[in-house]
């Protein structure tokens, strides 16, 4: 009798369809993961003067330098001006992945916080 009241009653059949939306998820996020990583994020600074941008995956496509912030005496400003645009593009890349996150774990109700730092 203690067999037909414990797992062996309806928890296969539950178990599968967890086990199904759970691939499901793997294929989205794995889907999901390759669009971020191929998405371009541009960043400016300067007013415009430096131009940046880089994929998901966090790497520099291009960088754009208007001839007016070039002066050889102070190469500094410019230097900082670079800085500036790719830490602006890695924290677009960065909301950009945590908003993806945010929308696949929303899914889990009470377990939705579990994946927020694994990324």
């Amino acid at each position: 009798m203690a067999k037909r009241g414990g797992f062996a009653g309806g928890m296969p059949g539950g178990m599968n369809n967890l086990m199904k939306q759970a691939q499901r998820m793997q294929r989205q996020m794995e889907e999901q993961q390759k669009e971020m990583e191929e998405a371009i994020f541009t960043a400016t600074s300067g007013g415009g003067v430096v131009e940046i941008s880089v994929s998901g995956k966090k790497e520099v496509k291009s960088l754009k330098i208007d001839p007016e912030a070039v002066d050889p005496e102070d190469v500094e400003t410019l230097e900082d001006l670079i800085v500036a645009a790719i830490n602006e593009a890695f924290a677009k890349v960065d909301a950009a992945q945590s908003e993806m996150m945010g929308k696949m774990t929303g899914g889990l109700g009470g377990l939705g916080g579990l994946g927020g730092g694994l990324f």
